[in-house]
């Protein structure tokens, strides 16, 4: 039983990890780009470094919405299914 909820918390942190990956490289490319650029230019605006990675981060959530929810829905029919086995 205790190795059956160990086993789901793993799989719990890994999808979790793996819908975030997306928006997170992303973000984080976006933030590198924008950071060379505003180095090599030498303009120092704050909101020049949110604006870039907000609209990346929404693209990107938005082109991988469908993969996610099918994830998400996967993970969540598997969680549905061992519910009989928990409760023994």
């Amino acid at each position: 039983m205790e190795a059956k909820l160990i086993e789901l918390g793993i799989e719990t942190f890994k999808i979790a990890l793996l819908l975030a990956l997306p928006a997170l490289l992303v973000g984080m490319f976006v933030g590198l780009a924008v950071s060379i650029f505003q180095a090599t230019t030498q303009i120092n605006e704050m909101t020049l470094s949110f604006i870039p990675k907000i609209i990346g981060v929404v693209i990107i959530i938005i082109l991988t919405m469908p993969w996610m929810l099918n994830s998400m829905t996967d993970f969540s029919l598997n969680i549905f299914n061992m519910i009989p086995s928990f409760v023994e």
